[in-house]
């Protein structure tokens, strides 16, 4: 048995550096896709969606602490009133505000397309970026186009799904003679997923100036999840009327809260921040659709979820525009590491600049 267990890691040590970032971002997808299933189980359940979020994210911040506290030892800079206030205020948008948006639109929809509307976030992103001055579009030149049209592409398919049902294409109620628009319940499921997908983008571009203050990942999520944890037993103690939503009833509800907390949360975090510091953000992007067909293959088998025309097109327009702005941003970096970088605006219609990529679907912690 020691024997078996020694080979199986000698020939882990031997697998080629970009076979183990590949096979680590299969592994961060496939917890991703569960928890997206998990958590759509647990709210047919009929959980509270303001204590679950509270466990969920004590299991995250115990499983997180001591990695910030040790591996970012000598990195952590002192903590000052005025890093609190920003630190209170990323935990508020990127954990409480974010993860109830997804609670609220998994709760109206389905985890399918709770999952597609997360392709969105880095065309978000981007747009997000630009406007503050923080991104580079070079409207002359094939990556500033790829990336508008991909932002573009990536509204368009929000909307799509949104707005447009139409026909069942599989699943277990093929009628002949429905609607093809959608109820009031599932389009504003749809809106709280844009919100959630908008609040993680946001989580993103907050980071960026607080990240060359407090340069320790980990700690500032470690200080996130302390301060959502604080937001949403307020919050909780206020609008949650039924003391019995507190009490874990079950088994099942006991492992959701520990599946969301550690897999989804810290271990998937922990592989991300791996595999960007390796290869980079573009890497980390470019396997967001395999999370969402995972999604869609359980949860037509598990669930036995109905699947919508206009569902379909929507994902499409939105995946096409994730890979245009990730492509986009890769040529956008071969471009730049062959000339010099540009700060103003120039003839080549940049609209602004910025050193660093910010399409990272990075601490994706914050969303499901």
């Amino acid at each position: 048995m020691a024997e078996a267990s020694s080979d199986s890691a000698q020939r882990m040590c031997a697998m080629p550096e970009r076979a183990k970032l590949h096979l680590a971002m299969i592994v961060c997808q496939l917890g991703f896709a569960g928890n997206h299933i998990i958590l759509k189980i647990a709210l047919n359940m009929g959980i509270s969606l303001l204590v679950f979020p509270v466990y969920r994210n004590i299991v995250a911040l115990v499983a997180l602490v001591p990695f910030a506290y040790f591996l970012e030892k000598k990195d952590r800079p002192p903590v000052s009133a005025s890093l609190l206030l920003q630190f209170f205020f990323l935990g508020l948008i990127g954990l409480t505000c974010n993860q109830e948006f997804y609670y609220l639109g998994l709760d109206n929809t389905s985890a399918t397309f709770a999952s597609a509307s997360e392709n969105s976030v880095p065309a978000i992103t981007f747009l997000m970026a630009a406007i503050f001055g923080m991104e580079q579009v070079h409207l002359k030149r094939k990556d500033g186009i790829a990336k508008v049209l991909g932002t573009v592409s990536t509204v368009a398919g929000s909307l799509v799904i949104t707005l447009y049902k139409g026909p069942t294409l599989f699943g277990s109620n093929l009628q002949s003679h429905q609607s093809y628009f959608l109820g009031t319940s599932w389009t504003l499921g749809c809106i709280y997923l844009i919100g959630h997908c908008l609040c993680w983008s946001s989580w993103i571009i907050i980071q960026i100036p607080l990240l060359k203050k407090y340069p320790a990942r980990l700690s500032i999520a470690t200080y996130a999840y302390f301060f959502s944890i604080l937001q949403y037993l307020v919050i909780a103690a206020v609008f949650e009327r039924n003391s019995q939503a507190w009490i874990v009833n079950s088994t099942d509800e006991f492992l959701t809260i520990f599946y969301t907390g550690l897999v989804a949360s810290a271990m998937t975090y922990a592989i991300q921040i791996y595999v960007i510091d390796k290869a980079g953000p573009l890497f980390v992007s470019v396997y967001l659709p395999l999370q969402t067909l995972l999604v869609a293959i359980i949860e037509a088998i598990a669930l036995d979820e109905e699947f919508y025309l206009g569902g379909i097109i929507g994902a499409i327009f939105i995946v096409i525009g994730l890979y245009l702005v990730v492509w986009g941003k890769g040529e956008e970096r071969k471009l730049d590491e062959e000339t010099p970088s540009v700060s103003e605006n120039d003839s080549n219609g940049v609209i602004s600049s910025s050193n660093g990529s910010i399409i990272q679907p990075l601490l994706a912690t914050s969303s499901d």
